[in-house]
């Protein structure tokens, strides 16, 4: 596993540097297209909702995404859910 890596975005009219494993820089840029949104377009709504630092709140963001999405066990969704 790598350690964090920087990169900067537009906020808000400046530039500020957000530090995130890599793992969730993909999923970020996943998400960020999904929802029909550049990566930064996305950063800003996230920021916008914060009540974290940045970084936290993305990955927190996320995390809560994916966890939203994931069927649940005895659901009828998804690739657990049981033979009808």
């Amino acid at each position: 596993m790598t350690g964090p890596k920087k990169r900067s975005v537009s906020i808000a009219g400046h530039r500020t540097s957000i530090s995130l494993e890599p793992i969730f820089w993909e999923l970020l840029q996943e998400a960020a297209e999904q929802e029909g949104l550049s990566l930064a377009g996305l950063v800003r709504r996230i920021d916008a909702e914060r009540e974290t630092n940045l970084s936290s709140a993305i990955r927190t963001w996320l995390v809560t995404r994916l966890r939203d999405n994931e069927p649940r066990p005895g659901s009828t969704d998804g690739p657990d859910a049981p033979d009808p």
